[in-house]
């Protein structure tokens, strides 16, 4: 299946150890496909998806919410959607 767009987001996992509190970012994609979305651990058929939204935090950062008949999930990330969202839009336009 082709890819249509991808957007990069992260997740931020606390480890701890006998003796030290880490923080470990692990970077992951949403990719968008033809008729699915998949993330890291979930996986929507489009027709599950209402619409995607993003609020801007600062430095750079933000929310990513993507609204589907499941509920609402919410993806950290740096890169602004706007490209992601837009071709999410398009491809459901047609």
């Amino acid at each position: 299946m082709k890819q249509i767009a991808v957007q990069p987001y992260y997740k931020i996992e606390r480890e701890i150890t006998d003796r030290e509190q880490k923080y470990l970012t692990d970077e992951r994609e949403m990719v968008l496909y033809e008729d699915r979305l998949i993330t890291h651990r979930r996986e929507f058929p489009l027709c599950d998806i209402f619409d995607m939204s993003y609020r801007k935090l600062g430095a750079g950062e933000g929310l990513f919410y993507l609204h589907t008949s499941k509920g609402v999930f919410s993806y950290t990330i740096r890169k602004d959607p706007t490209r992601f969202i837009r071709a999410f839009k398009e491809k459901g336009s047609k």
